[in-house]
């Protein structure tokens, strides 16, 4: 059987990449896309979920509050945190609240598909576990949550700190930069910088568009779409 899954984030393009990344997973079905905890409850309230991916910046709520809530309510569905939150602190507190895997923003498919298959592991371990287990046999299931991969790796040539870089100046507003600004404010080539922008591209974080002005040849700028 599928594993049933409800996509809770505030930015509808976003919920839908993350819809469709589900989508090619094998084994899980997407049974509703909301935008806001309110409408996350009501989804959770008429049909059946079995695996949330819960965005934490809701514009009517914090994904920890919904989740405290659904846990108060009886609600014992599993719970994947996929948010830019990257403070250890919400780390604690989501893990606290029952979260089982925290993917940080932004990812690739790759990474994405990877915790998925984590948690598909860990679901087919328990419904083969015995009713009563052995020390061994729970270690087994927890630890197929915590499995390290690198499938989820950064295109070669690109890191994480200085994507973390290229993103905090894309934040910046007005949160728009062609290749040849990034490259300025990078130190790099402006090959390099594009590399960057093309990544977060793919992954949903910016948007392309085509810049005019000048006499020039037009160029093509990226728009930082995560508001939080």
């Amino acid at each position: 059987m599928s594993v049933r899954v409800l996509v809770v984030e505030d930015e509808p393009l976003v919920a839908e990449a993350h819809a469709e990344y589900t989508r090619r997973v094998a084994g899980f079905d997407v049974v509703g896309v909301v935008n806001s905890a309110g409408e996350a409850a009501r989804a959770l309230g008429d049909r059946e979920v079995d695996l949330v991916l819960l965005d934490m910046y809701l514009p009517d709520g914090h994904g920890l509050g919904l989740l405290r809530n659904l846990r108060a309510g009886g609600t014992m569905c599993d719970v994947i945190a996929v948010t830019s939150a990257r403070d250890a602190e919400m780390v604690r507190r989501a893990v606290a609240h029952g979260v089982v895997l925290y993917l940080i923003k932004p990812f690739t498919f790759p990474m994405f598909r990877s915790k998925l298959e984590q948690y598909a592991d860990y679901r087919r371990q328990l419904g083969d576990a015995p009713d009563e287990v052995m020390q061994d046999e729970v270690d087994r299931m927890l630890g197929s949550l915590r499995v390290a991969t690198s499938d989820g790796a950064l295109p070669k040539g690109l890191t994480a700190e200085r994507l973390h870089e290229a993103m905090d100046h894309l934040r910046t507003p007005p949160g728009v930069l062609s290749a040849r600004e990034l490259a300025e404010k990078l130190a790099s080539s402006r090959v390099t910088a594009r590399r960057y922008l093309e990544h977060l591209a793919d992954v949903g974080v910016v948007a392309r568009s085509l810049r005019y002005g000048g006499s020039g040849r037009p160029e093509v700028e990226y728009r930082w779409q995560h508001t939080r």
